[in-house]
């Protein structure tokens, strides 16, 4: 058979984890990890990583592999999965990739601009300045050094503008000079296997998992992590609604009402990316057996 990754994206909240690794048992074969968020070993509740009894059946790389104060980005996921890949392919030549970050799932299938790294001086002079000017303070900076990618981005995401503005300052080129979005080949065959479910279905789930990571101690964990709260990796969501409980801003109850909210409208955005991948065939998480059929017989062409 010639070595297959099989990559299967969803939204968070759809029931990735435990639809692959029962794929992954009936392969016979590893998973790498695609959710950016579950990188950080600090980052356990608020990310729905999986649990210990799942790791202890199906092995998964880059889940915890990483502290929260390391800098890693999707040009580094791709390298660090096209280098892991080989060796995967040794003992099966089927992998399972599967995740909600669009961008370093991309970055695998289909390659991603050669951006060089960053002075970390450079990157905390920006962080700092998002916390003193604010987005509005990243905007400005970044339509005076790059108008072009400044008329692109979007500009309510401070992580994507502080990126850029250390990325130009960096390399003293604007940083839409190194965007050339290359389509690179790769020497082993994918697959895209999607998961979804009815939208009421997957909100009622993913309201339900964050009342599920509150009593789990979420409040606790986020509190843990406060002091680092400036970086990149807790920029997101369930992170900073507990942040804003912390100061006051919010009561507990509205920042779980938060949560919710910004991670059904996280869901629908992951959903509008992937929908314009007509290499995707989806299938309802809820109904495995279908999908296994269906792979089954994908991987049978392949032999």
């Amino acid at each position: 058979m010639k070595n297959t990754l099989i990559v299967m994206p969803g939204p968070t909240g759809v029931g990735k984890t435990s639809v692959t690794v029962g794929l992954a048992e009936h392969f016979g074969c590893e998973i790498v990890s695609c959710d950016s968020r579950q990188f950080y070993r600090e980052m356990v509740i608020g990310t729905a990583a999986p649990d210990q009894q799942q790791l202890e059946r199906v092995k998964h790389h880059f889940v915890r592999f990483l502290s929260v104060t390391d800098y890693y980005s999707a040009s580094l996921y791709e390298r660090d999965v096209l280098a892991l890949l080989p060796s995967l392919f040794e003992k099966n030549p089927v992998a399972i990739m599967t995740g909600g970050s669009m961008l370093y799932m991309d970055a695998v299938c289909s390659g991603i601009d050669d951006i060089p790294d960053t002075d970390s001086a450079v990157r905390m002079k920006y962080v700092e300045k998002y916390a003193t000017e604010g987005v509005e303070g990243l905007r400005l900076a970044l339509k005076l050094l790059d108008p072009v990618h400044y008329a692109k981005v979007d500009l309510r995401n401070p992580r994507r503008l502080m990126r850029a503005l250390e990325i130009t300052e960096s390399t003293g080129k604007p940083y839409s000079s190194f965007l050339t979005s290359p389509k690179r080949n790769r020497e082993f065959r994918i697959i895209k296997a999607g998961l979804s479910r009815d939208r009421d279905v997957l909100y009622s789930r993913i309201n339900a998992r964050v009342e599920s990571m509150i009593e789990s101690g979420l409040e606790e964990e986020a509190r843990s992590l406060l002091k680092y709260r400036e970086l990149n990796a807790l920029n997101t969501v369930g992170y900073r609604e507990m942040f804003d409980f912390f100061d006051g801003l919010v009561s507990l109850e509205q920042a779980v009402g938060l949560i919710k909210r910004n991670t059904r409208r996280y869901a629908a955005k992951q959903i509008k990316w992937w929908s314009k991948d007509t290499e995707i065939k989806w299938f309802d998480a809820g109904q495995p057996d279908r999908l296994g059929k269906w792979l089954d017989e994908k991987l049978n062409e392949a032999r």
